[in-house]
């Protein structure tokens, strides 16, 4: 989220406080990145300075709550953080390298799946990951990939 006034809008818009980290983390994380903590901490340390990796973990924990990040956790991964949360989209992860790209549904609403028997729940969201090789590590040789 490039822009200041925006994020600063975006925070006063979610019902929190303008703070000089919130705003360092929001910067932090550009458009279709998908940022574990550690990355987002060492991004976040390059323009203020100093600050502890809690007061990170608390930042990324009070904007994802207020809708203005979105955690994901691809399995055997750290959480991730992006900022695209204005729709329904799904992960592909490399198994190889890890990277993470962003694809949008093809059925759009969410939830875009419903299970065989809901056990009672109001779902409102279904999570979809697809695991492959992505077109970089599939013209390494096999025994790079592993």
């Amino acid at each position: 989220m490039p822009d200041r006034e925006v994020a600063r809008q975006h925070l006063l818009t979610a019902g929190l406080r303008v703070t000089a980290a919130r705003l360092a983390v929001l910067h932090a994380i550009p458009p279709q990145a998908h940022l574990d903590a550690d990355e987002i901490t060492r991004a976040v340390r390059a323009g203020l300075g100093t600050i502890s990796v809690q007061a990170v973990y608390d930042v990324l924990r009070a904007l994802t709550s207020a809708g203005l990040l979105r955690r994901i956790e691809p399995a055997g991964k750290p959480a991730l953080y992006e900022a695209r949360v204005a729709d329904n989209h799904h992960h592909l992860v490399c198994r190889s390298c890890g990277a993470v790209v962003d694809v949008d549904c093809v059925i759009g609403n969410a939830p875009c799946l419903s299970p065989s028997d809901d056990a009672g729940f109001v779902i409102d969201e279904a999570e979809v990951t697809f695991w492959g090789i992505c077109p970089t590590c599939q013209l390494a040789p096999h025994e790079e990939r592993e």
